[in-house]
C-alpha cells in the first residue's frame, strides 16, 4: 500500500519572484513527502503565468506545475482551483496543503503536519507556527467570532479585555501543540476526506473569514483543528493584499464579515453583533478623545460598518459556491 499523498497549493496574484521563492522553500519540505506542488495564478493579468511557467521549466523542476484560473474570485476560490485540479495524474490527494505565496516553510515543516495528520485520525486540519522575518511571532491561532468578541474587540478597555479574555479572537499564549478553533491559511494542511465531507472554501468570501468558516464546518463535523508547534514558517504577510499599507478598510472586509455572521449564526445576530461593535466602537473613540490616544482604526471604519451592514441586510441572500 502506497503512502498518502500531499497535494501543495501556491496561490499567486502578482507577485511571481516571491511565488517562486516560496515554492523553492516548498520543495525543499517536500523532499522525502509522495504528492506535488500546484501553483495557481489568480488571474494576476500581469506576466505572472508566463514567468512561473519558464522558470518551471528552465529549473527543471520535477513535481511542480502552474494553472491558471480564469477569474480572480478572492483567497478561497482561488485555492479552490487547485484542489478540485487534483494531483497531475488526475488522482485525489489524501492532503491538502495550502501555502502563502509569502511564507517560507521550514526544511520539515511539511513533514511534521503530515506526520501529526497521519498519527492522529480526527484531526481534519493542521497549521504551523508563524515568525515574521525579524523572528517576530505572528497570530495564526484563533478563538471563533463571537458577540462577546465584538465587544472585546471594540471598546480596547484593559478591564473588559481581561472580563472577557476567553472570548478573545486571537489566542496568542499557546507555546505547544493544542486544538484551536480556528487556524491561519498561511500554512495549513487539511485532510481531503474532511474537504469531501464539508466542502471547500465558500467563495462567497473575496478574503477574509474564509478559513474561519471553513475550521468553523471541520469542527462541526467532529473533526479536531491542531496547531503544530514544531512545524515553523517564516511569513512576510499581506503582500499580496497591501493590508500593512491600508489607510481604509476595503469593502470585501466588511462583506466577509457579514457573511460569516450572517451565514453561521442568522441575519439578526449579524445585526446584533454590529450594533455592539458600534456601541462599543463609539466608546473607544470617546475614550480616545478624552486621552489623545491613537485609536488604532481608520477614522471612517464604523461609519462604514453601519452602512455597510445596513445595506447588508436588505440584500439577497448570496449563493455559496465551493461548499
Amino acid at each position: 500500500m502506497s503512502d498518502p499523498t500531499v497535494l501543495t497549493i501556491v496561490l499567486n496574484y502578482k507577485t511571481a519572484q516571491m511565488t517562486l521563492e516560496a515554492t523553492a522553500a516548498a520543495r525543499t519540505a517536500m523532499e522525502g513527502l509522495p504528492g506535488e506542488i500546484v501553483i495557481v495564478d489568480n488571474d494576476s493579468q500581469d506576466g505572472s503565468f508566463d514567468i512561473i511557467s519558464s522558470h518551471i521549466e528552465t529549473a527543471g523542476w520535477d513535481r511542480t506545475r502552474v494553472i491558471q484560473s480564469p477569474v480572480n474570485g478572492g483567497y478561497g476560490a482561488g485555492n479552490n482551483v487547485g484542489i478540485r485540479a487534483g494531483l497531475s495524474d488526475g488522482s485525489r490527494p489524501d492532503y491538502v496543503y495550502i501555502l502563502n505565496s509569502d511564507a517560507f516553510p521550514q526544511p520539515n515543516a511539511i513533514k511534521l503536519l503530515y506526520e501529526h495528520m497521519q498519527a492522529h485520525p480526527t484531526t481534519g486540519f493542521a497549521g504551523s507556527y508563524i515568525h515574521g522575518e525579524a523572528g517576530d511571532r505572528h497570530t495564526s491561532t484563533f478563538r471563533f467570532p463571537s458577540l462577546y468578541s465584538e465587544i472585546e474587540g471594540a471598546i480596547r478597555f484593559g478591564p473588559v479585555t481581561r472580563m472577557l479574555r476567553k472570548y478573545r479572537v486571537p489566542v496568542e499564549s499557546i507555546d505547544e501543540t493544542a486544538p484551536v478553533d480556528w487556524l491561519a491559511g498561511a500554512s495549513l494542511m487539511m485532510r481531503q476526506d474532511v474537504l469531501d465531507q464539508i466542502g471547500l472554501f465558500d467563495e462567497t468570501f473575496f478574503l477574509y473569514f474564509e478559513e474561519t468558516d471553513l475550521c468553523r464546518r471541520a469542527r462541526k463535523a467532529g473533526y479536531e483543528i491542531i496547531f503544530v508547534r514544531e512545524s515553523i514558517v517564516m511569513h512576510l504577510g499581506s503582500v499580496s493584499t497591501g493590508m500593512k499599507t491600508w489607510t481604509k478598510t476595503p469593502a470585501y472586509w466588511f462583506d466577509s464579515r457579514f457573511h460569516y455572521f450572517s451565514k453561521n449564526h442568522g441575519r439578526a445576530y449579524a445585526i446584533l453583533a454590529t450594533l455592539l461593535h458600534l456601541i462599543c466602537g463609539g466608546l473607544h473613540w470617546i475614550r480616545c478623545k478624552l486621552t489623545g490616544k491613537d485609536r488604532g482604526v481608520s477614522p471612517s471604519f464604523l461609519r462604514t460598518l453601519a452602512s455597510h451592514d445596513f445595506i447588508a441586510l436588505f440584500r439577497p441572500k448570496t449563493p455559496q459556491i465551493g461548499e
